[in-house]
């Protein structure tokens, strides 16, 4: 009996100069790194992953990484997304699966990497795969910029909202409600992608401002898998000063 054959699986980091709050945010340094270095180090770090890739429209990103043996990829100046940008490179590509890795994350986890991987290879019948975490917390779950999610009984996405869902009708049942984070990682197989970012956008995306819900207004089933994983990005010199602590803060321990 042959064994079975592992499909080739790309992730595909976007690493956009130009970020409209923190301009150069991606190549700021990080314990003697450019921030997207410690990204691409994680992706490495991922059991399911076959190759790596960052992909940008400026020099300046291509500059810093090159002395970190970090693969880049070109791309147009003119995509709209993050995602628009990694269809691109999926379409030079022959992977079966592509995962989009935000670019601006570089404590991402690369055990949630690899579940959000599973969640494809595990099941056919879905095209595109996600994560959540659940949340406790009054102030994160009435906070817009947390996008929420729920979910059928399989796991697959039924709605993503800034919105706090689900809404809990009688007063009786508010301990009964479970409120999850969606977790801003997407697996796709690549005939997807390149046919999901070919779409045009739809009115519930327009309205929440969010992508993935293209995908359900279309009528394609998400997997999403469940998390310990908090997202932590840098949107802000802040943020980067917080993250760059944690980051040389752990390095530190390993020493």
């Amino acid at each position: 009996m042959a064994a079975a054959v592992t499909p080739k699986i790309l992730a595909v980091i976007p690493a956009r100069f130009a970020s409209t709050r923190f301009p150069g945010k991606v190549i700021a340094p990080i314990a003697g790194k450019p921030l997207v270095a410690h990204v691409y180090e994680r992706c490495r770090n991922c059991a399911l992953l076959t190759e790596t890739v960052v992909a940008t429209d400026d020099p300046r990103v291509v500059e810093a990484l090159t002395p970190f043996n970090v693969m880049v990829a070109m791309t147009r100046s003119d995509h709209p997304s993050g995602t628009d940008r990694i269809a691109e490179v999926a379409a030079r590509s022959d992977a079966a699966i592509v995962v989009n890795v935000q670019g601006d994350e570089p404590l991402i986890d690369p055990l949630t990497i690899d579940a959000t991987v599973r969640a494809l290879l595990s099941d056919a019948d879905v095209p595109m795969a996600t994560a959540k975490r659940q949340i406790t917390e009054l102030e994160r779950i009435a906070d817009p910029n947390v996008v929420k999610v729920v979910c059928d009984e399989r796991g697959r996405a039924l709605y993503f909202s800034r919105f706090p869902i689900p809404y809990v009708r009688d007063h009786g049942d508010r301990g009964k409600a479970r409120y999850w984070q969606h977790i801003g990682i997407y697996a796709f197989r690549r005939d997807f992608l390149l046919k999901y970012a070919k779409m045009p956008a739809t009115p519930l995306e327009k309205l929440e401002k969010l992508e993935q819900l293209r995908v359900l207004e279309n009528g394609y089933p998400i997997a999403v898998v469940e998390t310990e994983y908090l997202s932590i990005g840098v949107d802000s010199p802040e943020d980067l000063e917080r993250v760059r602590a944690m980051v040389e803060g752990a390095l530190k321990g390993k020493k």
